[in-house]
């Protein structure tokens, strides 16, 4: 799956891990739902593809790399996504939430439940 580790790093999850992380923000910032990560992170992995074969020479039509790239960059996005959607939850509503570790907010009287 993964030809080369320096193209997969810096490629992967460097480059198209922060256009990734961007997406995922951009996301949860215009409070969409969290299943849309998955478009995106499919078309980033596409594009990862084509990257990798333009300038590296690598398999263009290879559908276990295109899986795992776009799985890597799909965790990449949700992970991005839950941590802004959390900020923005506690930071707009802070007389109803708290936070609750780095992905998650609970209601201020509970102790113990996650949303």
């Amino acid at each position: 799956m993964i030809e080369s580790v320096p193209v997969f790093i810096g490629l992967t999850l460097l480059f198209m891990g922060g256009c990734a992380v961007m997406a995922g923000q951009a996301l949860a910032a215009t409070w969409r739902p969290l299943w849309q990560v998955l478009p995106y992170a499919l078309l980033l992995g596409l594009a990862d593809r084509f990257l990798a074969f333009a300038l590296f020479g690598g398999t263009l039509a290879s559908l276990p790399a295109w899986a795992f790239d776009s799985a890597v960059l799909a965790a990449l996005a949700g992970g991005s996504f839950r941590l802004t959607r959390a900020r923005r939850m506690v930071a707009q509503y802070p007389w109803l939430y708290e936070r609750d570790g780095w992905f998650g907010w609970r209601d201020k009287g509970e102790r113990g439940s996650s949303t």
